[in-house]
């Protein structure tokens, strides 16, 4: 018989970043008890890595912002691929609560009458980005742990979940190990909330911290929830380049929102040769229509540095390919250059981006005050993942919610930057919310032993297999190929090869062995995340096979054109059907409400 902790809650909530924290905020808020488990510590989420800010229409800087423009912006950025009740909800709530942080002692920058400052970002018509610094992660973490432990919840560090448990249909709790340790836990609850991050861990060239290898897509998938739109994987145009040893850490969208310019080898701004259509000015030539731009347009308001990020990574990759590219395979971001313009440049830089100016002086010996960077696009984020109702955010599987970047739909085909931090706040308080409803109505489910017994021996087989392969190594060749083939740009052989290559690594992890015992056996956790990465990268190949178009963030070099003929706009949908095997189809998205098209219409 297996031995294991058991551990019994209302409300279980599995991940501890902002829309982890927040849930279990909300759930203990309502009077029911909570577990909250985080695969590393309290704290170390990567959600302190979001550096440029949180996007909300508060209209402090410029008031011709509002709700109807943020929800509008989302839907642009989105090729309105988007769960258009989501971003209407992210519209409205956002604001509130951006100050509900400041409530609870949050220290964004100011206005010079005391209000919350905002930047411009990446596809957002205005200044909309409440941040501090370019640590706005950091801090809201800081908020919202110092917040949380004041309201009961209890906490598991350096756990990590391997396997959702079901009874009658119904989320039941989950079971998971001890990082340190190796001692198994099972932890029974009336609701879950899967609150995991993304997915960035399965390429090679990520941003991601080690924890994002797809955890709660995969835990939700084998519990029977449905994937969506998991094509739908953001490069970020500007992660370091070198050296070497950090290549892929990222390099702040607040960079180019404060004034960093892209510029080829030849010193040539090659953004503004490449305007998309849907962001041409093509009616008017009024000022205040100035984010719009004409193509070539060197004296437009707003840079066309600040397009989408899918538009400004595929950018950069052109320039790289066409023997543009800096020294390094990369472009150069300059925010020295505004010196031309402010007297005290090098100050101004150290106080609005303190992390960028440390993280290139520590790491790569440049001083971003007096030369250029080298950047090149880098995997961030995923915007498919667990189907969600809108409002509650529980998936298909009764008592399982997601919420944060797991939980999908917001953010169509490509999400604004800013529109994550706020995503996570307004989503991660109400998979909170619903959840503790939920167990409020439900009874505690029957925990079924036979399914614990099965997940640990599984969970151990890898030592069985000590002259098996290594998973290092798996991980290494699952990276290395998902990065060529799957990678920002797509074509009907690569994905096919894709798809062939997972199931050999599959069968491959099957075999993985590792030695030594359980306590703290990094080679064991990388075993088990295996299964995890396998998972999550054959939706992202399956749907990115299934979507035969280029649109938002997912590229075909084959399908160039953005939408199929006569196929309409709709989600790719990935499930485990009866066999076990996992198939995708297509669900057209419903139709807009008739005011919220309306909204779209007023914004142009």
């Amino acid at each position: 018989m297996v031995q294991y902790e058991t551990h019994e809650y209302d409300v279980l909530v599995i991940g501890a970043g902002g829309a982890g924290l927040r849930a279990a905020i909300e759930a203990s808020s309502a009077g029911v008890s909570v577990g909250l488990v985080c695969k590393s510590l309290l704290g170390k989420a990567h959600t302190v890595m979001a550096e440029g800010g949180v996007a909300a229409a508060l209209a402090n800087v410029d008031e011709r912002d509002g709700w109807r423009v943020h929800f509008a912006d989302t839907m642009r950025g989105g090729q309105y691929l988007n769960n258009w009740r989501m971003a209407e909800l992210h519209a409205k709530e956002a604001p509130d609560r951006v100050r509900e942080l400041e409530a609870w002692g949050a220290l964004f920058d100011r206005t010079q009458d005391g209000r919350i400052l905002q930047r411009n970002f990446g596809g957002h018509q205005y200044p909309r980005l409440a941040h501090v610094g370019d640590r706005t992660g950091l801090e809201m973490i800081r908020v919202l742990q110092d917040h949380g432990i004041h309201q009961g919840v209890d906490v598991h560090m350096e756990c990590t979940v391997i396997s959702l448990l079901k009874d009658d249909g119904r989320v039941v709790g989950a079971f998971g190990y001890e990082r340190e340790k190796g001692r198994f836990k099972i932890f029974s609850a009336k609701a879950v909330v899967l609150a995991t991050g993304g997915v960035g861990k399965a390429f090679k060239i990520t941003s991601n911290s080690w924890e994002y290898t797809g955890d709660g897509h995969s835990l939700a998938y084998h519990a029977g929830a449905e994937l969506i739109d998991m094509e739908f994987v953001q490069f970020h145009p500007t992660g370091m380049v070198w050296p070497p040893s950090v290549r892929g850490i990222l390099v702040t969208e607040g960079v180019r929102g404060e004034g960093g310019i892209l510029t080829n080898s030849e010193g040539d701004r090659f953004m503004f040769d490449h305007i998309p259509e849907l962001y041409q000015n093509q009616t008017s030539d009024d000022p205040e229509e100035g984010w719009r731009y004409t193509q070539g347009d060197r004296d437009a308001r707003r840079p066309p540095e600040l397009l989408t990020r899918d538009h400004v990574a595929r950018c950069i990759v052109r320039e790289v390919q066409e023997g543009r590219g800096s020294p390094h395979g990369g472009v150069f971001l300059d925010i020295s250059w505004i010196s031309e313009k402010i007297s005290n440049a090098e100050e101004h830089i150290r106080r609005k981006l303190p992390s960028m100016y440390h993280q290139f002086m520590q790491l790569a010996d440049i001083d971003i005050t007096k030369e250029p960077m080298e950047v090149g696009p880098t995997t961030h984020y995923v915007m498919g993942g667990i189907r969600v109702d809108a409002d509650s955010q529980m998936t298909s599987v009764p008592g399982l919610f997601a919420g944060g970047e797991c939980g999908a739909g917001l953010h169509g085909a490509n999400r604004l930057g800013g529109n994550s931090l706020s995503d996570l706040l307004v989503f991660g308080k109400r998979a909170g919310e619903y959840a503790a409803q939920f167990a409020k109505e439900n009874g505690v489910g029957k925990v079924n032993e036979a399914e614990i017994e099965a997940v640990a021996s599984e969970a151990l087989k890898p030592f069985d297999n000590a002259d098996g392969e290594n998973p290092f190594q798996i991980q290494y060749d699952l990276q290395d190929m998902m990065q060529d083939l799957v990678g920002i740009a797509r074509s009907d052989d690569g994905l096919h090869n894709a798809g062939e290559e997972i199931h050999k690594l599959v069968q491959r992890a099957d075999q993985a062995g590792v030695g030594g015992n359980r306590e703290y056996n990094p080679g064991w956790h990388t075993a088990l995340d295996l299964e995890h990465m396998l998972t999550i990268s054959e939706a992202i190949a399956l749907a990115a096979l299934e979507r035969k178009a280029s649109i938002g963030a997912h590229s075909r070099d084959d399908y160039p054109e953005k939408e199929e003929p006569g196929a309409g706009k709709y989600n790719t949908v990935v499930r485990k059907n009866a066999d076990g095997e996992m198939e995708v189809s297509r669900e057209p998205i419903p139709e807009l409400r008739e005011d919220l098209q309306d909204v779209i219409e007023e914004m142009g």
